[in-house]
């Protein structure tokens, strides 16, 4: 008698010796789950004109430097703490620095400036002035915002001096060490 066998159809194997498994995706709780694409409607540039007479201010800030800028339509005056700015800043490079985002939106000649600052040294100063005037040119337009921001003029600068610590000299300058 004959065993009569009978072949049973055999899977292919995969290329790789262990072969892929099903995933299933774990239950997400809503918590945790992706929100569906919200198409935000883009700000509108808001243009504010500023009436013959009036201004926007703005407050500008580095290290300790603050300055309270003032902007009014106008030829392109500018003057710091009462002063004429090449009076008041004497290096060409603070001058550059303090009027900065007036010349690199071509803008100079349609803005006076005028500026209190207070605080910190001459460079910071130039700094902080030029971040609040940054800061008073989106508040008189909204579309210049973009440019000033890809310039890094709208971000204020929050290096500060680090504290002295108790133990030593300085921030982080210790005393001298004697081996004896």
């Amino acid at each position: 008698m004959e065993k009569e066998t009978v072949k049973k159809p055999v899977a292919a194997k995969p290329a790789t010796p262990h072969a892929p498994r099903e995933h299933k995706a774990p239950a997400v709780h809503a918590a945790h789950a992706p929100r569906a694409a919200v198409a935000h409607p883009k700000p509108k540039a808001v243009v504010v004109a500023v009436p013959a007479g009036r201004y926007t201010e703005a407050i500008g800030r580095r290290k300790t430097a603050v300055a309270r800028v003032r902007i009014t339509a106008g030829n392109g005056k500018v003057t710091v703490n009462n002063k004429d700015l090449k009076a008041y800043f004497t290096l060409p490079r603070l001058m550059a620095a303090a009027v900065a985002p007036l010349e690199q939106l071509n803008l100079r000649s349609n803005f006076d400036m005028s500026v209190h600052v207070s605080g910190g040294g001459i460079h910071a100063q130039a700094d902080a002035i030029r971040h609040g005037l940054s800061q008073a040119i989106v508040l008189t337009d909204v579309q210049w915002k973009p440019r000033l921001r890809a310039m890094g003029y709208m971000t204020r600068d929050s290096r500060m001096v680090e504290r002295k610590k108790y133990g030593l000299k300085k921030a982080r300058r210790a005393p001298q060490w004697a081996k004896r």
